[in-house]
């Protein structure tokens, strides 16, 4: 009889220790869905300064600082956000999956990403432009990139373009960074590094490039930032009104200026939700 006694009185506490790990499991839910959860995951690059950059201090940049200003939008503090690094070529994939619950990795919106994962905004309208040595005066004009060994990052749209239509004669080989290209650039394996105007300025703004690398000017494509999110989640509704808080309240204009006023970018007006130019 007693060990009886001891048996039910251990289903019991094992009963009551179950039923609080389940209602534990109910307060620590982390999924950023509805906002007000522990934690919210966010997808930026980790390598590209002035727009996504991991730093010994923590994250920067203006993508760093669109998504934490949605962020506290959707009630989560600084301490709450959990980034992690989201490639071009894994961003559909980790939306899908669930790995994040959105990203802001200048993340242009294209109809073939939009069958895919929903996007909110645009928040930046950027160009693509090269970047090039600054003594290589052999790069005038977007013709003159046929017949140059050109880099962009693997699975980008400006790799795409390339290919498809700006200057489709170009030697294109595609890096998995950007930073990988910047490095082709400067010890002279490639010619020119392709992507978004916005993207390119921030190198070139580095202390150490200092002198180093221009700008070709040419404005080849439009490139809209979005912010992605799984398809047909809520948060792409939330997000746009973030977006268009940061907007009037002067938050973006200051964003704009932390990030890329060192650099001289002259950065397009903030575009209006849903104004994708072509």
């Amino acid at each position: 009889m007693k060990l009886l006694k001891v048996t039910a009185a251990s289903a019991t506490v094992l009963a009551l220790a179950l039923s609080a790990t389940a209602c534990g499991s109910d307060d620590g839910d982390d999924s950023g869905s509805s906002g007000g959860g522990k934690k919210i995951t966010i997808g930026i690059k980790f390598d590209q300064p002035g727009l996504g950059q991991k730093t010994p201090d923590g994250y920067e940049g203006f993508d760093v600082d669109v998504a934490t200003y949605v962020a506290k939008k959707l009630g989560y503090s600084e301490d709450q956000i959990e980034w992690k690094e989201s490639k071009s070529a894994d961003r559909e994939t980790m939306l899908q999956r669930g790995d994040v619950d959105f990203i802001a990795a200048t993340y242009s919106i294209t109809d073939e990403r939009a069958a895919k994962v929903d996007f909110a905004g645009p928040y930046l309208l950027a160009h693509q432009d090269v970047l090039v040595r600054a003594d290589d005066d052999s790069i005038k004009s977007q013709e003159d990139l046929n017949s140059k060994k050109l880099c962009s990052v693997t699975g980008s749209t400006s790799a795409q373009n390339i290919k498809d239509k700006l200057a489709p004669k170009a030697q294109l080989q595609p890096y998995p960074t950007y930073s990988a290209c910047l490095t082709g650039l400067q010890n002279g394996a490639i010619d020119a590094l392709t992507t978004d105007d916005s993207i390119l300025a921030g190198y070139a703004a580095q202390s150490q490039f200092k002198g180093k690398f221009k700008l070709g000017g040419f404005k080849m494509t439009n490139e809209n930032y979005g912010i992605g999110v799984k398809k047909g989640s809520d948060l792409k509704d939330k997000i746009n009104t973030a977006l268009e808080a940061m907007v009037s309240d002067g938050a973006w204009d200051k964003a704009v200026k932390d990030n890329f006023g060192p650099a001289n970018y002259k950065n397009e007006p903030a575009p209006k939700i849903g104004d994708i130019k072509s």
